[in-house]
Protein backbone atom coordinates (compact mmCIF):
# COMPACT_ATOMS: atom_id res chain seq x y z
CA UNK A 1 0.00 0.00 0.00
CA UNK A 2 2.91 2.44 0.93
CA UNK A 3 4.26 1.77 -2.67
CA UNK A 4 0.95 2.36 -4.46
CA UNK A 5 1.11 5.87 -2.61
CA UNK A 6 4.44 6.79 -4.61
CA UNK A 7 3.20 5.43 -7.30
CA UNK A 8 0.39 7.79 -7.42
CA UNK A 9 2.86 10.38 -6.83
CA UNK A 10 4.99 9.83 -9.37
CA UNK A 11 1.55 9.77 -11.43
CA UNK A 12 0.57 12.82 -10.27
CA UNK A 13 3.77 14.46 -11.38
CA UNK A 14 3.71 13.26 -15.06
CA UNK A 15 0.18 14.70 -15.14
CA UNK A 16 1.30 18.02 -14.42
CA UNK A 17 4.14 17.63 -16.60
CA UNK A 18 1.76 17.03 -19.11
CA UNK A 19 -0.55 19.82 -18.00
CA UNK A 20 2.67 22.04 -18.75
CA UNK A 21 3.13 20.85 -21.92
CA UNK A 22 -0.83 21.69 -22.98
CA UNK A 23 -0.47 24.87 -21.86
CA UNK A 24 2.49 25.63 -23.30
CA UNK A 25 1.40 24.97 -26.24
CA UNK A 26 -1.68 26.51 -26.09
CA UNK A 27 0.15 29.52 -24.97
CA UNK A 28 2.03 29.28 -28.54
CA UNK A 29 -1.64 28.63 -30.45
CA UNK A 30 -3.14 31.54 -28.36
CA UNK A 31 0.13 34.33 -29.22
CA UNK A 32 -0.49 32.96 -33.06
CA UNK A 33 -4.07 33.84 -33.20
CA UNK A 34 -3.69 37.42 -31.24
CA UNK A 35 -0.45 38.06 -33.98
CA UNK A 36 -2.72 37.66 -36.48
CA UNK A 37 -6.18 39.12 -35.16
CA UNK A 38 -4.57 41.98 -35.19
CA UNK A 39 -2.86 41.63 -38.45
CA UNK A 40 -5.61 40.39 -40.52
CA UNK A 41 -7.73 43.58 -38.66
CA UNK A 42 -5.14 45.67 -40.67
CA UNK A 43 -5.69 44.17 -44.22
CA UNK A 44 -9.27 43.65 -44.12
CA UNK A 45 -9.43 47.40 -44.16
CA UNK A 46 -8.08 48.23 -47.43
CA UNK A 47 -7.16 44.84 -49.01
CA UNK A 48 -6.28 46.07 -52.23
CA UNK A 49 -3.97 48.63 -50.08
CA UNK A 50 -2.43 46.21 -48.26
CA UNK A 51 -1.60 43.80 -50.75
CA UNK A 52 -0.05 46.84 -53.18
CA UNK A 53 2.96 45.97 -50.98
CA UNK A 54 5.00 43.67 -52.41
CA UNK A 55 6.46 42.55 -48.59
CA UNK A 56 2.88 41.69 -47.16
CA UNK A 57 1.97 39.94 -50.66
CA UNK A 58 5.10 37.83 -49.77
CA UNK A 59 4.25 37.27 -46.26
CA UNK A 60 0.47 35.89 -47.30
CA UNK A 61 2.08 33.25 -49.54
CA UNK A 62 4.34 32.67 -46.80
CA UNK A 63 2.00 32.34 -43.62
CA UNK A 64 -0.58 30.08 -45.73
CA UNK A 65 1.93 27.77 -47.46
CA UNK A 66 4.35 27.42 -44.70
CA UNK A 67 3.27 28.79 -41.25
CA UNK A 68 -0.16 27.42 -40.85
CA UNK A 69 1.56 24.02 -41.94
CA UNK A 70 3.15 24.05 -39.20
CA UNK A 71 0.43 25.18 -36.79
CA UNK A 72 -1.53 22.67 -37.70
CA UNK A 73 1.39 20.33 -36.66
CA UNK A 74 1.79 21.82 -33.37
CA UNK A 75 -1.98 21.52 -32.82
CA UNK A 76 -2.36 17.82 -33.77
CA UNK A 77 1.28 17.33 -31.46
CA UNK A 78 0.08 14.59 -28.79
CA UNK A 79 1.68 16.05 -25.61
CA UNK A 80 0.09 12.96 -23.61
CA UNK A 81 2.67 10.45 -24.96
CA UNK A 82 4.82 10.86 -21.82
CA UNK A 83 2.16 10.58 -19.63
CA UNK A 84 0.26 7.76 -20.86
CA UNK A 85 3.33 5.71 -21.38
CA UNK A 86 4.12 6.15 -17.75
CA UNK A 87 0.29 5.11 -16.55
CA UNK A 88 0.88 1.96 -18.90
CA UNK A 89 3.87 0.99 -16.95
CA UNK A 90 2.61 1.90 -13.47
CA UNK A 91 -0.74 -0.16 -14.24
CA UNK A 92 0.58 -3.54 -13.52
CA UNK A 93 1.06 -2.30 -10.00
CA UNK A 94 -2.76 -0.96 -9.62
CA UNK A 95 -5.20 -2.90 -7.11
CA UNK A 96 -8.08 -4.69 -9.28
CA UNK A 97 -11.86 -4.94 -8.31
CA UNK A 98 -10.93 -8.05 -5.76
CA UNK A 99 -8.69 -5.62 -4.18
CA UNK A 100 -11.48 -2.44 -3.96
CA UNK A 101 -14.42 -5.28 -2.66
CA UNK A 102 -11.74 -6.09 0.00
CA UNK A 103 -10.92 -2.91 1.30
CA UNK A 104 -14.72 -1.96 1.33
CA UNK A 105 -15.28 -4.91 3.37
CA UNK A 106 -12.53 -4.09 5.79
CA UNK A 107 -13.95 -0.73 5.99
CA UNK A 108 -17.36 -2.46 7.04
CA UNK A 109 -16.23 -4.63 9.49
CA UNK A 110 -14.47 -2.17 11.32
CA UNK A 111 -17.79 -0.18 10.98
CA UNK A 112 -19.40 -3.13 12.84
CA UNK A 113 -16.81 -4.20 14.93
CA UNK A 114 -15.91 -0.17 16.71
CA UNK A 115 -19.99 0.29 16.05
CA UNK A 116 -18.96 3.66 14.05
CA UNK A 117 -21.73 4.88 12.56
CA UNK A 118 -21.43 5.99 8.54
CA UNK A 119 -21.91 10.13 9.16
CA UNK A 120 -18.61 9.32 11.82
CA UNK A 121 -16.86 7.98 8.97
CA UNK A 122 -17.83 9.85 5.59
CA UNK A 123 -17.25 13.03 7.41
CA UNK A 124 -13.43 12.17 8.19
CA UNK A 125 -13.86 12.26 11.79
CA UNK A 126 -11.59 9.38 12.82
CA UNK A 127 -7.86 10.59 12.89
CA UNK A 128 -5.94 11.04 10.26
CA UNK A 129 -8.67 10.47 7.27
CA UNK A 130 -10.16 12.80 5.04
CA UNK A 131 -13.61 12.87 4.22
CA UNK A 132 -15.84 10.51 1.63
CA UNK A 133 -17.91 11.94 -1.29
CA UNK A 134 -21.53 11.05 -2.62
CA UNK A 135 -19.28 8.89 -5.20
CA UNK A 136 -17.41 6.91 -2.23
CA UNK A 137 -20.52 6.03 -0.08
CA UNK A 138 -22.44 5.08 -3.36
CA UNK A 139 -19.79 2.59 -4.02
CA UNK A 140 -19.55 0.96 -0.44
CA UNK A 141 -23.15 0.54 -0.87
CA UNK A 142 -22.72 -1.41 -4.70
CA UNK A 143 -20.32 -3.69 -3.62
CA UNK A 144 -22.45 -4.47 -0.40
CA UNK A 145 -25.16 -4.75 -2.57
CA UNK A 146 -23.63 -6.94 -4.81
CA UNK A 147 -22.59 -9.39 -1.58
CA UNK A 148 -26.11 -9.33 -1.06
CA UNK A 149 -25.36 -7.61 2.11
CA UNK A 150 -28.32 -4.90 2.29
CA UNK A 151 -27.95 -3.73 6.24
CA UNK A 152 -24.72 -2.42 4.63
CA UNK A 153 -26.19 -1.00 1.38
CA UNK A 154 -29.19 0.68 3.29
CA UNK A 155 -26.36 2.36 5.68
CA UNK A 156 -24.10 3.66 2.64
CA UNK A 157 -27.02 4.71 0.32
CA UNK A 158 -28.87 6.61 3.26
CA UNK A 159 -25.14 8.45 3.62
CA UNK A 160 -24.92 9.21 -0.14
CA UNK A 161 -28.56 10.47 0.19
CA UNK A 162 -27.97 12.63 2.88
CA UNK A 163 -25.23 14.41 1.70
CA UNK A 164 -27.03 14.74 -1.60
CA UNK A 165 -29.85 16.03 0.19
CA UNK A 166 -27.20 18.58 2.30
CA UNK A 167 -26.29 20.22 -1.15
CA UNK A 168 -23.07 17.84 -2.36
CA UNK A 169 -22.40 17.89 -5.91
CA UNK A 170 -22.32 14.58 -7.51
CA UNK A 171 -21.97 12.69 -10.73
CA UNK A 172 -24.67 10.02 -9.32
CA UNK A 173 -28.05 10.74 -9.42
CA UNK A 174 -30.28 10.41 -6.61
CA UNK A 175 -32.63 8.20 -8.55
CA UNK A 176 -30.07 5.86 -8.58
CA UNK A 177 -29.18 6.07 -4.76
CA UNK A 178 -33.43 5.33 -3.99
CA UNK A 179 -33.71 2.45 -6.26
CA UNK A 180 -30.73 0.71 -4.48
CA UNK A 181 -32.18 2.14 -1.06
CA UNK A 182 -35.69 1.27 -1.61
CA UNK A 183 -34.93 -2.31 -2.48
CA UNK A 184 -32.29 -3.35 0.34
CA UNK A 185 -34.73 -1.63 2.73
CA UNK A 186 -37.65 -4.31 1.45
CA UNK A 187 -35.16 -7.07 1.60
CA UNK A 188 -34.87 -6.91 5.21
CA UNK A 189 -38.64 -6.98 5.83
CA UNK A 190 -39.58 -2.90 6.20
CA UNK A 191 -42.46 -2.60 3.93
CA UNK A 192 -43.46 0.59 4.89
CA UNK A 193 -40.25 2.33 4.42
CA UNK A 194 -39.38 1.02 1.59
CA UNK A 195 -42.77 2.21 0.33
CA UNK A 196 -41.77 5.68 0.98
CA UNK A 197 -38.29 5.37 -0.66
CA UNK A 198 -39.97 4.38 -3.68
CA UNK A 199 -42.54 7.25 -3.86
CA UNK A 200 -40.06 9.72 -3.45
CA UNK A 201 -38.29 7.91 -6.42
CA UNK A 202 -41.41 8.18 -8.81
CA UNK A 203 -41.51 12.14 -8.06
CA UNK A 204 -38.11 12.62 -9.44
CA UNK A 205 -38.70 9.92 -12.40
CA UNK A 206 -42.21 9.51 -12.40
CA UNK A 207 -41.38 6.84 -15.59
CA UNK A 208 -39.31 4.74 -13.67
CA UNK A 209 -40.73 1.07 -14.67
CA UNK A 210 -39.07 -0.78 -12.03
CA UNK A 211 -40.01 1.54 -9.30
CA UNK A 212 -43.48 1.67 -10.72
CA UNK A 213 -43.80 -2.18 -10.88
CA UNK A 214 -42.49 -1.97 -6.72
CA UNK A 215 -44.93 0.44 -5.97
CA UNK A 216 -47.42 -1.77 -6.96
CA UNK A 217 -45.99 -4.78 -5.47
CA UNK A 218 -45.11 -3.08 -2.17
CA UNK A 219 -48.36 -1.61 -1.62
CA UNK A 220 -50.39 -4.97 -2.54
CA UNK A 221 -47.99 -6.75 0.22
CA UNK A 222 -48.46 -4.22 2.69
CA UNK A 223 -52.79 -4.02 2.58
CA UNK A 224 -51.95 -7.92 3.11
CA UNK A 225 -49.92 -7.92 5.89
CA UNK A 226 -52.31 -5.01 7.38
CA UNK A 227 -55.12 -7.56 7.21
CA UNK A 228 -53.48 -10.01 8.72
CA UNK A 229 -52.54 -8.45 11.73
CA UNK A 230 -56.46 -7.13 11.87
CA UNK A 231 -57.65 -10.65 12.39
CA UNK A 232 -55.09 -11.95 14.78
CA UNK A 233 -55.29 -12.36 18.26
CA UNK A 234 -53.74 -10.89 21.06
CA UNK A 235 -50.97 -14.52 21.57
CA UNK A 236 -49.93 -13.71 17.30
CA UNK A 237 -49.64 -10.13 18.12
CA UNK A 238 -47.10 -10.90 20.88
CA UNK A 239 -45.10 -13.27 19.45
CA UNK A 240 -45.41 -10.78 15.99
CA UNK A 241 -43.98 -8.28 17.81
CA UNK A 242 -41.33 -10.48 19.21
CA UNK A 243 -40.63 -11.54 15.99
CA UNK A 244 -39.99 -7.92 15.01
CA UNK A 245 -37.46 -7.19 17.88
CA UNK A 246 -35.33 -10.81 17.57
CA UNK A 247 -35.52 -8.84 13.65
CA UNK A 248 -34.13 -5.73 14.65
CA UNK A 249 -31.79 -7.22 17.37
CA UNK A 250 -30.30 -9.81 14.52
CA UNK A 251 -29.98 -7.06 11.67
CA UNK A 252 -26.58 -6.75 10.35
CA UNK A 253 -25.30 -10.15 11.41
CA UNK A 254 -23.88 -12.09 8.87
CA UNK A 255 -25.67 -15.24 8.87
CA UNK A 256 -22.44 -17.17 10.63
CA UNK A 257 -22.73 -14.70 13.63
CA UNK A 258 -22.15 -16.69 16.90
CA UNK A 259 -22.40 -15.89 20.53
CA UNK A 260 -18.30 -15.65 21.05
CA UNK A 261 -18.03 -12.43 18.39
CA UNK A 262 -20.49 -10.81 20.45
CA UNK A 263 -17.39 -10.64 22.96
CA UNK A 264 -14.56 -10.48 20.86
CA UNK A 265 -16.13 -7.53 19.36
CA UNK A 266 -16.56 -6.00 22.77
CA UNK A 267 -13.36 -6.76 23.65
CA UNK A 268 -11.95 -5.68 20.45
CA UNK A 269 -13.75 -1.61 21.62
CA UNK A 270 -11.72 -2.17 25.12
CA UNK A 271 -15.19 -3.21 27.09
CA UNK A 272 -13.25 -6.13 28.89
CA UNK A 273 -13.66 -8.05 31.64
CA UNK A 274 -12.39 -5.99 34.69
CA UNK A 275 -10.19 -7.74 36.95
CA UNK A 276 -11.43 -7.65 40.70
CA UNK A 277 -9.29 -5.21 42.96
CA UNK A 278 -8.09 -8.59 44.82
CA UNK A 279 -6.66 -10.16 41.14
CA UNK A 280 -5.21 -7.23 40.41
CA UNK A 281 -3.23 -6.78 43.35
CA UNK A 282 -1.41 -9.65 42.17
CA UNK A 283 -0.24 -8.02 39.17
CA UNK A 284 3.18 -7.20 39.00
CA UNK A 285 6.17 -5.08 37.04
CA UNK A 286 9.66 -6.18 37.37
CA UNK A 287 13.30 -6.68 36.13
CA UNK A 288 13.08 -10.46 35.12
CA UNK A 289 17.47 -12.10 34.98
CA UNK A 290 15.55 -15.23 34.46
CA UNK A 291 16.77 -17.26 36.89
CA UNK A 292 19.77 -15.18 37.13
CA UNK A 293 20.64 -15.49 33.24
CA UNK A 294 24.48 -14.18 32.64
CA UNK A 295 22.73 -11.59 30.19
CA UNK A 296 20.34 -10.05 32.19
CA UNK A 297 21.96 -10.17 35.81
CA UNK A 298 23.28 -6.57 35.30
CA UNK A 299 20.72 -5.71 32.51
CA UNK A 300 17.54 -7.26 33.57
CA UNK A 301 14.43 -7.29 31.20
CA UNK A 302 11.76 -5.43 32.46
CA UNK A 303 8.70 -7.49 32.89
CA UNK A 304 4.72 -6.65 33.26
CA UNK A 305 1.85 -8.85 33.85
CA UNK A 306 -0.94 -8.72 31.68
CA UNK A 307 -3.20 -11.00 32.91
CA UNK A 308 -2.89 -13.95 35.32
CA UNK A 309 -5.22 -16.96 34.20
CA UNK A 310 -3.87 -17.56 31.58
CA UNK A 311 -0.70 -15.80 32.57
CA UNK A 312 0.09 -13.45 29.97
CA UNK A 313 3.40 -11.50 30.15
CA UNK A 314 4.89 -8.90 28.27
CA UNK A 315 8.70 -7.98 28.33
CA UNK A 316 9.38 -4.32 27.18
CA UNK A 317 11.99 -2.95 25.01
CA UNK A 318 12.93 -6.09 24.18
CA UNK A 319 13.17 -5.07 19.65
CA UNK A 320 15.02 -1.77 19.18
CA UNK A 321 14.06 0.97 16.19
CA UNK A 322 16.59 -0.53 13.86
CA UNK A 323 16.33 -4.47 14.77
CA UNK A 324 12.43 -3.69 13.89
CA UNK A 325 13.23 -1.74 10.56
CA UNK A 326 15.65 -4.80 9.61
CA UNK A 327 12.94 -7.16 9.86
CA UNK A 328 10.37 -5.15 8.00
CA UNK A 329 13.04 -4.67 5.46
CA UNK A 330 13.49 -9.16 4.88
CA UNK A 331 10.02 -9.78 5.22
CA UNK A 332 8.18 -6.57 3.11
CA UNK A 333 9.26 -8.35 -0.39
CA UNK A 334 8.22 -11.16 0.41
CA UNK A 335 4.60 -11.01 2.13
CA UNK A 336 1.58 -12.93 1.02
CA UNK A 337 -1.79 -13.31 1.77
CA UNK A 338 -1.86 -15.48 5.83
CA UNK A 339 -3.43 -18.76 5.16
CA UNK A 340 -5.35 -20.88 7.02
CA UNK A 341 -5.70 -25.01 7.15
CA UNK A 342 -8.40 -26.22 5.42
CA UNK A 343 -9.90 -29.69 7.91
CA UNK A 344 -11.86 -31.07 4.69
CA UNK A 345 -8.97 -30.02 2.11
CA UNK A 346 -5.96 -30.51 4.24
CA UNK A 347 -5.09 -27.83 2.40
CA UNK A 348 -3.71 -24.38 3.47
CA UNK A 349 -5.99 -21.72 1.74
CA UNK A 350 -7.03 -17.92 2.47
CA UNK A 351 -10.17 -17.04 4.68
CA UNK A 352 -12.07 -14.42 5.04
CA UNK A 353 -11.54 -14.52 9.21
CA UNK A 354 -7.86 -14.32 8.89
CA UNK A 355 -6.78 -10.95 7.02
CA UNK A 356 -3.10 -10.49 7.08
CA UNK A 357 -0.15 -10.59 4.84
CA UNK A 358 2.77 -12.63 6.10
CA UNK A 359 5.93 -13.44 5.84
CA UNK A 360 9.22 -16.61 7.26
CA UNK A 361 12.28 -15.41 7.82
CA UNK A 362 15.14 -17.77 8.84
CA UNK A 363 17.92 -17.65 11.25
CA UNK A 364 20.95 -18.12 8.27
CA UNK A 365 19.71 -15.36 6.30
CA UNK A 366 20.79 -11.95 8.43
CA UNK A 367 22.03 -11.70 11.85
CA UNK A 368 19.33 -9.54 13.28
CA UNK A 369 16.70 -12.41 12.68
CA UNK A 370 19.03 -15.14 14.75
CA UNK A 371 19.93 -12.39 17.43
CA UNK A 372 15.90 -12.35 18.06
CA UNK A 373 15.46 -16.08 18.14
CA UNK A 374 18.56 -16.03 20.45
CA UNK A 375 16.75 -13.33 22.61
CA UNK A 376 13.59 -15.36 22.92
CA UNK A 377 15.41 -18.23 24.42
CA UNK A 378 16.92 -16.36 26.89
CA UNK A 379 14.09 -14.76 28.15
CA UNK A 380 11.33 -17.59 28.34
CA UNK A 381 14.24 -20.17 28.82
CA UNK A 382 12.73 -21.92 26.18
CA UNK A 383 14.30 -23.86 23.38
CA UNK A 384 13.76 -22.42 20.07
CA UNK A 385 16.00 -24.69 18.22
CA UNK A 386 12.67 -26.66 17.66
CA UNK A 387 10.37 -23.70 17.26
CA UNK A 388 8.83 -22.29 13.89
CA UNK A 389 10.71 -20.03 12.05
CA UNK A 390 10.19 -16.08 12.69
CA UNK A 391 7.19 -15.34 11.01
CA UNK A 392 6.21 -11.51 10.15
CA UNK A 393 2.93 -10.20 9.80
CA UNK A 394 1.52 -7.37 8.77
CA UNK A 395 -2.70 -6.21 9.40
CA UNK A 396 -3.55 -3.35 7.23
CA UNK A 397 -7.00 -2.29 6.09
CA UNK A 398 -9.00 -3.80 8.55
CA UNK A 399 -6.82 -6.62 9.14
CA UNK A 400 -7.56 -9.51 11.69
CA UNK A 401 -8.09 -13.25 12.74
CA UNK A 402 -10.76 -13.61 14.12
CA UNK A 403 -10.73 -16.29 17.36
CA UNK A 404 -9.00 -19.29 16.90
CA UNK A 405 -6.18 -21.73 19.12
CA UNK A 406 -2.82 -22.24 18.72
CA UNK A 407 -2.41 -25.93 20.25
CA UNK A 408 0.82 -28.18 19.72
CA UNK A 409 3.09 -24.43 20.16
CA UNK A 410 3.78 -22.01 22.90
CA UNK A 411 3.05 -18.35 22.15
CA UNK A 412 5.75 -15.49 21.70
CA UNK A 413 4.12 -12.05 19.88
CA UNK A 414 6.94 -9.59 19.34
CA UNK A 415 4.91 -6.01 18.56
CA UNK A 416 6.73 -4.19 15.93
CA UNK A 417 4.24 -1.16 15.75
CA UNK A 418 2.17 1.35 18.17
CA UNK A 419 -1.40 1.19 16.61
CA UNK A 420 -3.27 4.65 17.30
CA UNK A 421 -6.65 2.83 17.56
CA UNK A 422 -7.61 -0.98 17.11
CA UNK A 423 -5.49 -3.64 16.57
CA UNK A 424 -5.45 -5.65 20.27
CA UNK A 425 -4.81 -9.08 20.71
CA UNK A 426 -8.20 -10.52 22.93
CA UNK A 427 -8.75 -13.65 24.39
CA UNK A 428 -12.08 -14.37 24.51
CA UNK A 429 -12.80 -17.02 26.97
CA UNK A 430 -11.07 -15.33 29.74
CA UNK A 431 -11.96 -11.39 28.45
CA UNK A 432 -8.23 -10.29 28.13
CA UNK A 433 -7.26 -7.64 25.83
CA UNK A 434 -3.64 -7.14 25.13
CA UNK A 435 -2.84 -3.73 23.06
CA UNK A 436 0.18 -2.94 20.60
CA UNK A 437 3.25 -1.52 22.12
CA UNK A 438 6.18 -1.25 19.85
CA UNK A 439 9.40 -3.21 20.82
CA UNK A 440 7.49 -5.09 23.79
CA UNK A 441 7.20 -9.20 23.18
CA UNK A 442 3.96 -10.90 24.70
CA UNK A 443 4.13 -14.66 26.06
CA UNK A 444 1.78 -17.62 27.20
CA UNK A 445 1.68 -20.87 27.36
CA UNK A 446 -0.70 -21.89 25.06
CA UNK A 447 -0.37 -26.00 26.83
CA UNK A 448 -0.53 -27.26 30.37
CA UNK A 449 2.99 -29.07 31.31
CA UNK A 450 0.56 -32.15 30.57
CA UNK A 451 0.48 -31.67 27.34
CA UNK A 452 -2.83 -30.98 27.25
CA UNK A 453 -4.41 -27.98 25.23
CA UNK A 454 -5.13 -24.94 27.39
CA UNK A 455 -8.58 -24.08 26.08
CA UNK A 456 -8.54 -20.75 27.71
CA UNK A 457 -6.10 -19.25 25.54
CA UNK A 458 -8.16 -18.82 22.48
CA UNK A 459 -7.32 -15.34 21.32
CA UNK A 460 -7.75 -13.28 18.39
CA UNK A 461 -6.14 -9.93 16.19
CA UNK A 462 -9.17 -7.46 16.69
CA UNK A 463 -8.85 -5.29 13.29
CA UNK A 464 -6.77 -2.54 13.11
CA UNK A 465 -9.12 0.89 13.02
CA UNK A 466 -6.23 3.55 12.65
CA UNK A 467 -2.49 2.43 11.86
CA UNK A 468 -0.64 -0.30 10.86
CA UNK A 469 -0.02 -3.49 12.53
CA UNK A 470 3.21 -4.96 12.38
CA UNK A 471 4.24 -8.34 14.47
CA UNK A 472 6.61 -11.69 14.96
CA UNK A 473 5.24 -14.66 15.99
CA UNK A 474 7.35 -17.23 17.26
CA UNK A 475 5.79 -20.12 17.91
CA UNK A 476 7.64 -22.80 20.22
CA UNK A 477 7.15 -26.29 20.30
CA UNK A 478 7.14 -28.29 23.17
CA UNK A 479 9.35 -31.06 21.70
CA UNK A 480 12.83 -29.83 23.05
CA UNK A 481 11.62 -28.51 26.43
CA UNK A 482 11.36 -31.82 27.89
CA UNK A 483 14.35 -30.58 31.12
CA UNK A 484 13.46 -26.63 30.61
CA UNK A 485 9.36 -27.38 31.24
CA UNK A 486 9.11 -30.57 32.55
CA UNK A 487 6.13 -32.49 31.80
CA UNK A 488 3.37 -33.01 34.82
CA UNK A 489 -0.38 -35.38 35.22
CA UNK A 490 -1.27 -32.32 37.31
CA UNK A 491 -2.83 -29.61 35.00
CA UNK A 492 -3.60 -27.57 37.73
CA UNK A 493 0.55 -26.49 37.97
Amino acid sequence: MTDLLYTEKDLVTSLKDYIRAEESKLEQVKKWAQKLDVLSATATQDPEGFLGHPVNAFKLMKRLNTEWGELESLVLKDMSDGFISNLTIQRQYFPNDDDQTGAAKALMRLQDTYRLDTQTISTGELPGEGPMTVEDCFELGKIAYSDADYYHTELWMEQALKQLDGGEESTVDMVTILDYLSYSIYQQGELERALDYTKRLLKLDSAHQRANGNLKYFEYQLAKQKKVEAEEGLKEKEKREREKREASEKKGRPADYLPERRKYEQLCRGEGIKMTPRRQSRMFCRYSDNNRHPLYVLGPVKQEDEWDRPRIIRYHDVLSNSEIEKVKELAKPRLRRATVHDPQTGKLTTAHYRVSKSAWLTAYEDPVVDKINQRIEDITGLNVKTAEELQVANYGVGGQYEPHFDFGTLSSLLQMSDVPSGGATVFTDVGAAVWPKKGSAVFWYNLFPSGEGDYSTRHAACPVLVGNKWVSNKWIHERGQEFRRRCTLDESD
